[in-house]
């Protein structure tokens, strides 16, 4: 079996060198092929390091854009790339900082192994940040929930099986939310327990503003559920609130209209042509390994 482990970075050589090492240790008893792909979205600073510890993995690619598109599209490219370019089975999207554990890759294999050709989530049953964000974390998941039906308790470490990956090429969602696009393609999706780290170095990048853009991005990807539900919440509230009406009442109306549109602006993210043309944004390659 051939794993693609693909990982996006900027400007933080320090950790994605500690990760290639912690990798390399976590897959050294495996049976089974392992090799990186890093998208390296247009580090201002020098990403590429000695990397002495790699003798279990097959093969390192870093790719270089030219423009920085963000995280998430970064992955998407990278998914692009490693289904027209790359001989696999499964990919394996993580995050380059520590905060997606590399001992939890094992666990991925193992049961993939036994999936038959499904493909695995990293549900978050623990996570080291703040309690605020703790907090806002949870809000985000009800919210999703709430306006969507969706139950949505994993990021983008996943094990993508090829038939997976060619889905999410199809959809144009995978552009501007990951897990939002993988929920709406395959309806059947293994869960397997997975805890969010800390960093290696440094605080957590994940503010509250982008966890609110984070999780807007991937209510947009059911808008058409999103609209529904929202028509019937403003039916249903006004004739609630009707003989009392006033300022202060009508603030959740007021909400959910500003949500709303903040959902139809992002969901203009969502460009095909872009994502269909995302590897004209590769400036180079280098074969690390």
């Amino acid at each position: 079996m051939k794993y693609i482990i693909l990982i996006p970075i900027y400007n933080d050589r320090k950790s994605l060198k500690l990760l290639i090492d912690h990798i390399n240790s976590e897959v050294k008893d495996l049976d089974s092929e392992i090799s990186l792909v890093i998208i390296n979205d247009a580090s201002s600073e020098q990403i590429v390091d000695n990397y002495p510890n790699v003798e279990n993995i097959k093969s390192i690619q870093l790719i270089n854009m030219k423009q920085n598109r963000g995280h998430t599209r970064c992955i998407a490219s990278g998914l692009k790339y490693i289904y027209e370019k790359k001989d696999f089975d499964y990919v394996i999207p993580m995050d380059g900082d520590g905060e997606d554990r590399p001992q939890e890759i094992k666990d991925f294999i193992k049961i993939s192994r036994e999936s038959g050709d499904k493909s695995i989530v990293g549900e978050r049953v623990k996570r080291s940040e703040s309690v605020f964000f703790k907090i806002c974390y949870q809000f985000h998941k009800f919210l999703t929930l709430a306006f969507t039906g969706k139950s949505i308790k994993f990021g983008n470490f996943t094990c993508l099986s090829k038939s997976t990956v060619k889905k999410m090429l199809e959809e144009k969602a995978t552009w501007n939310s990951f897990s939002g696009s993988l929920k709406k393609i395959e309806k059947d999706l293994i869960s397997m327990p997975s805890i969010r780290a800390k960093r290696y170095f440094g605080p957590s990048k994940m503010s509250f503003f982008n966890l609110l853009k984070h999780s807007l991005s991937i209510i947009s990807v059911f808008r058409k559920t999103v609209l529904i539900r929202s028509a019937l919440f403003i039916i249903f509230y006004i004739l609630l609130i009707k003989s009392n009406a006033s300022i202060i009442t009508m603030v959740p109306l007021i909400l959910l209209l500003i949500m709303i549109y903040s959902i139809s602006s992002l969901a203009l993210r969502e460009n095909y042509e872009e994502f269909n043309n995302s590897l004209s944004n590769i400036h180079d390659i280098e074969n690390i390994k």
